[in-house]
């Protein structure tokens, strides 16, 4: 997959509707937006301006209802299902604001499960996770289930699964929204690191003032069409 001549993301007048009862409700209208390799960018907005849906299309878990999102040189409108699933399984990561953890495995066992996936040897595996698990912080806990862990503790763990692969982009959904602003800082500093020593692309959709402080993009999204283009100087850590 040749991406050094184009944009990571590329998105041409995306729209986004969905049926309600005999008429629709659109969630984004004409948008169109180009990330490039290496940026540290947010979505925000007010809930219900449409910042989860334009990362579930660039995430290729959802596709648009018209025009064009164009990510990692893939065409997420022309994806098959087995495709779109390919794309997330080797150059995407994902953060969710619930951590999303498996809670009958160890930290260990849910951070390698993106892993499993990708015919990697247990031995090539081992050095990944712990890899991750180092840069988060956690190479402590690796015997724990979710349940001991705290939240700021599992939101961690969900960061290093996210980018155990070292994926090309991370798409951070309200990451810090159950998170008191200690924790929170502590793994925004983790994601900026991450994105300056590996290049990794971060994608956040938020409307958390902390996180703001770390943007050096901030979209904004107003009733699905881009209100503000800005660029930032971070001012957290």
């Amino acid at each position: 997959m040749n991406t050094t001549t184009q944009p990571l993301i590329e998105l041409n007048n995306v729209v986004k509707r969905y049926p309600m009862g005999t008429t629709f409700f659109t969630a984004l209208e004409e948008i169109d937006l180009t990330v490039e390799k290496g940026e540290f960018t947010g979505i925000v907005g007010p809930s219900g301006s449409g910042k989860t849906t334009l990362l579930n299309i660039i995430g290729s878990l959802d596709s648009p209802t018209e025009g064009s999102a164009r990510v990692l040189g893939n065409f997420i409108e022309k994806l098959s299902h087995k495709a779109a699933a390919s794309l997330r399984n080797h150059h995407l990561g994902f953060i969710f604001q619930t951590y999303n953890l498996l809670p009958v495995y160890t930290v260990y066992e849910n951070v390698e499960f993106p892993l499993l996936l990708l015919g990697l040897s247990a031995d090539e595996r081992k050095k990944m996770v712990m890899d991750a698990l180092e840069w988060v912080g956690l190479t402590d806990k690796i015997k724990s289930r979710p349940a001991q862990l705290s939240g700021g503790e599992s939101q961690r763990v969900a960061i290093a699964r996210a980018v155990v692969k070292k994926p090309e982009l991370v798409l951070a959904d309200e990451p810090t929204a159950n998170l008191d602003a200690e924790n929170s800082h502590h793994i925004l500093k983790a994601m900026v690191r991450l994105n300056q020593e590996l290049g990794t692309t971060y994608l956040f959709s938020t409307h958390d003032e902390k996180v703001i402080q770390y943007l050096r993009r901030k979209i904004t999204l107003l009733d699905g069409k881009i209100a503000t283009d800005e660029v930032m100087t971070p001012q957290g850590g």
